[in-house]
This record gives C-alpha cells, sequence and structure tokens, in this order.
C-alpha cells in the first residue's frame, strides 16, 4: 500500500532514543499534554454486550493487515481496516480476497457477516473511536539491504491528527529496533502532545499456514514501553492467552530485535541443512536421514531442517539482509547472516546449472519446472527460488514450460518466455528434464509411468524430496534428490525391475515450515 509522506522527514534508520527532559520540546509536549488530559475522557466505553469486545483499527490491507484484521474479529474485536487503493477496498468488500490463503477468504466473509470486519478507505473513518491502531503497511528493502520505513512515518503521520486521546498505535510491520520510539516521537510532534503510546507487535505467521499460527501461536510478543499500552495489548490478546498461548511482554526496542533475529536464526538452520545436503551428495550420504538424526536432538528439534533449492518468500531474503544491515549500522557486524543471504542466492543459480549439465541439456532443450512459489500453500512468487532458476535456465538457451496450482498469474508478473501449463503433465509434454520446485501435494501424486510417457528426456530433479523414487525407477526415469549421494547412480535398467533394500522410499511430509 502506499502512502504520500506527510510532515516533516525524520531520520530513517533510528536507533533507541527518548525525548530530551531538558529541551524545550519536551516541556511543551508536557503542557499540552496535561492540558489534553483535563479536557478529554479516556478510551475504554466499549458497546453493551461486547465486554471483551475492543475497537481496533488496521491500516493496511495487505497479506498482513488482513490476515490480523480477520483474525482479530474472529476473536470478537471490532476491526476496521483502511487502505488508500480504493479498488482494494471495494475488492475486500465484496469479500474477494486479492491473495491466496487457505481458509482466510472464509473467515474474513464470516466476520464481515457478524458485523465485526468492514474496509475503508477514509483514513478518519477508521481511527474515529479506535481504542488501538494496527500499523501494517509495507517496508521494502532499502538499496543497502536495510528498511525503507517511508510508508510506516508517512502512515504515522498522517493518522496524528485522527487518533483518539488515549489510543495505543501498534506497529506490526517489520521494522528496525527503535521504530515504535521515533514513531512515538513523531505522532507527539504532529499532535503537540504524548497523549498517544506506540507499541511493537511483530507477526510471526506463515504464509500457507497463518490461521493456524494465529489462533495457536507458538507465542505473542508484545513490546510496550508503558503500563497503558501493555495492558491494553494483553486486553486485545486475552482470549488467546486464556487458551494457553505463551505471552512474552518487554520492551518495544527488544520485540522489534525479536523479530529479525527469529527470522535469521531459522534462516541459518535452511542454510545449514542446504550445505550439509551437497556434502551428502558429494560422499553419497542421504540428506534425509542426515537431518532426522540431526533433528532428533532436542537442542536442535527438526523444523526447518528439510533440504532444497534455497529460502525465498517475503520474510526471509529480505529480514536476513535487514538483519546483517542494522549490524553494520550499529558497529556489530552478522558476518554469519552476511554469508547466509550471500550463499542462498548463489544457490538458486547454481541449481539450475546443475539441472543443466546433469540431464545434458543444450540450447532449444525443455525443461517442465512444477511449482512457481516460494512455498506450498501460497501463491507467493517473491524471491522464490522458481524465478531465479527459470531465468538462469533462459539465458543457457534452455526453453521452459511450467506449471503451479496457485502461483500462476502472479508468477506471470515476473517471468518472460515461459509456457504456463494447465496441469503437471501438460507441462511435462515434451520435456527433456523436469524440475521439482515446490512442495504441492499433488505433486507426491504424480503418476511416474505417465510423466515418463509425456516426457522426451528422462531426468526427473527433485528439489523437494517428494517423489517416491521406487515407481520413478520402474518407469525408466532417474531421480535426482537433493541432498542424496546414491541418486546419480540409481536406475532401472528395465522397467520391470523394482531396487531392492538398497533404495527406501524417502516420502516426507510437506515441509510447511520452509
Amino acid at each position: 500500500m502506499m502512502f504520500p509522506v506527510a510532515g516533516p522527514r525524520l531520520p530513517n534508520q533510528p536507533s533507541c532514543f527518548l525525548f530530551r527532559p531538558r529541551s524545550i520540546f519536551f516541556r511543551r509536549i508536557i503542557i499540552w499534554s496535561i492540558r489534553n488530559i483535563l479536557r478529554q475522557p479516556l478510551l475504554g466505553r466499549r458497546p453493551s454486550g461486547s465486554e471483551n469486545s475492543m475497537r481496533i483499527a488496521m491500516i493496511g490491507a495487505g497479506y498482513v493487515g488482513v490476515t490480523t484484521a480477520a483474525c482479530l474479529a474472529e476473536l470478537g474485536h471490532e476491526l476496521v481496516c483502511y487502505e488508500i487503493d480504493t479498488e482494494r477496498v471495494a475488492r475486500l468488500s465484496a469479500g474477494e480476497l486479492p491473495f491466496f490463503e487457505p481458509g482466510l477468504a472464509e473467515m474474513m466473509r464470516a466476520q464481515m457477516g457478524r458485523g465485526r470486519l468492514t474496509f475503508t478507505a477514509s483514513l478518519e473513518n477508521a481511527a474515529a473511536n479506535a481504542e488501538a491502531v494496527f500499523i501494517a503497511v509495507g517496508t521494502p528493502s532499502a538499496a543497502d539491504g536495510d528498511i525503507d520505513l517511508s510508508f510506516v512515518e508517512a502512515a504515522a503521520a498522517q493518522l496524528a491528527p485522527h487518533l483518539p486521546h488515549g489510543a495505543v498505535v501498534v506497529i506490526k510491520s517489520t521494522v528496525s529496533a527503535g521504530t515504535a520510539r521515533m514513531i512515538r516521537e513523531l505522532i507527539a510532534e504532529e499532535r503537540r502532545a504524548l497523549d498517544v503510546s506506540v507499541a511493537s507487535n511483530p507477526e510471526f505467521l506463515r504464509e500457507g499456514s497463518a490461521i493456524a499460527d494465529f489462533m495457536e501461536p507458538d507465542r505473542i510478543v508484545i513490546g510496550c514501553d508503558d503500563p497503558h499500552s501493555e495492558a491494553l495489548l494483553r486486553e486485545v490478546y486475552r482470549p488467546l492467552v486464556d487458551r494457553g498461548a505463551p505471552l512474552l511482554a518487554t520492551s518495544s526496542c527488544n520485540a522489534e530485535l525479536i523479530k529479525h533475529a527469529a527470522n535469521a536464526l531459522l534462516a541459518v538452520k535452511i542454510g545449514f541443512v542446504n550445505d550439509v545436503a551437497d556434502l551428502c551428495e558429494a560422499v553419497g550420504a542421504d540428506a534425509l536421514a542426515v537431518a532426522e538424526g540431526i533433528g532428533l536432538d532436542r537442542r536442535i528439534g527438526k523444523a526447518f531442517l528439510m533440504p532444497g533449492p534455497g529460502y525465498g518468500g517475503s520474510c526471509f531474503p529480505k529480514d536476513t539482509r535487514a538483519f546483517a544491515a542494522i549490524g553494520r549500522r550499529n558497529g556489530a557486524p552478522q558476518a554469519l547472516v552476511e554469508t547466509l543471504a550471500e550463499r542462498n542466492e548463489r544457490r538458486k543459480a547454481a541449481i539450475a546449472r546443475r539441472i543443466v549439465s546433469r540431464a545434458g541439456l543444450t540450447r532449444g532443450s525443455v525443461v517442465a519446472v512444477l511449482g512457481l512459489a516460494f512455498k506450498a500453500n501460497t501463491d507467493d512468487v517473491r524471491e522464490s527460488a522458481a524465478l531465479t532458476i527459470i531465468e538462469t535456465l533462459q539465458r543457457q538457451g534452455v526453453r521452459v514450460r511450467a506449471h503451479d496450482p496457485q502461483a500462476r498469474h502472479t508468477a506471470a508478473r515476473h517471468l518472460r518466455d515461459v509456457t504456463f501449463c494447465a496441469c503437471p503433465y501438460e507441462a511435462l509434454k515434451g520435456a527433456d528434464a523436469v524440475a521439482v520446485l515446490t512442495e504441492w501435494p499433488e505433486y507426491r501424486e504424480l503418476d511416474a509411468a505417465r510423466m515418463a510417457e509425456a516426457m522426451a528426456g528422462d531426468r526427473v530433479f527433485d528439489f523437494r524430496n517428494i517423489l517416491d523414487p521406487v515407481p520413478m525407477a520402474a518407469a525408466g526415469l532417474v531421480l535426482q534428490r537433493v541432498g542424496n549421494g546414491t541418486d546419480e547412480r540409481v536406475r532401472a535398467p528395465q522397467r520391470q525391475h523394482v531396487p531392492g533394500a538398497g533404495v527406501l522410499d524417502r516420502r516426507v511430509a510437506a515441509p510447511r515450515d520452509l
């Protein structure tokens, strides 16, 4: 969503700072605040019969904004979601979700039907009488990898005159450490009063399982620098806490850093297991077995130990770059994360070159790509490995036929000269090789004999480890799984021959965590 920048421009990348108590500005703010407190009643009067319901405004109707608004309405709160794009507001108001997320459209329409969720293009109407105002606007990467806070700053500046006295502004967007305190000063300067609190409440939603992540969270993190904002956010999330959800209350600066550090660590696990997979291929080992043995250690755990083509999406690439940039800016370089981000991008291009070399492809060869989204159960292709792999293949003169059950149209905005197909078998028609890049459930059920009949070649590259090697070998296909050092030499010379105990069935659960 776009906000025209209004009001005085503050430094884009804040450090943790507060008002200087001896400044003239600070004394004037205190006087204004006292006057406003005497003049205006505090928020808190709620509609009768809705003791636990709170009036909440959501600024930004993107993925995080709509998902959070619908889930908060599901908890019983009254939500008004503001979006500057009037066409998007019209679509949402008609019950049309502009992106794919399992179960969200149904939840959104149900809450709209109960009158708990509405959409508006009027910022004033959204903020009117709101007890909490969540900011969930975009925070894209700057050229150096740092976070561009201009949309957050502009949203806060435009909100300031419309905020009710005593409201709490909650930053849901992923931001740099110290942003909440900077936004508090920006709003205070715009209002000439210190009557609005600003808190941080980072989101931990995974695309494809966002509703479950919200309703059954590993933890709820609220970053508050005053008792009022903490009490309000505890009330917002009380229905989840009453069900047993852990809630961590800390400072806003800590909360902002928790989000970046958590995503950086998860990305490190992915990068590590991908490097282990390369080693397994070199020495003839099986990365799935190695990862299983690692994950059984309770200190490590099994999550995010699934080798693949490299992480992508809207969070990990952006957040690892930002975490590294924040470290550089503050004189605390994050060398491990810096290296991780570079290696992750190199891995995607290297996989494309691996397909060309191992399949013996030449200019004019055809590769079928199954999966364009960065993971299953989403139509998001932002920084998807598939985009880089396809573009690298095309630079080698390879033609690409592609299929994805949800991401076809979003991918088409980023790719050229790709033949998009309605079903996987159509994509396989005449292909010299196939690359499985997204772990969609329907790809697990592909019929090996039908694949072999459709293809011109016999190479199947499974970069998600979801295909069963036994029927592939029986169909005469050469299956090469990521991290498996034996696949290069495994091929059934005759279709009636089925390998014995030396070839195991490596089917695994869909890696939702990637």
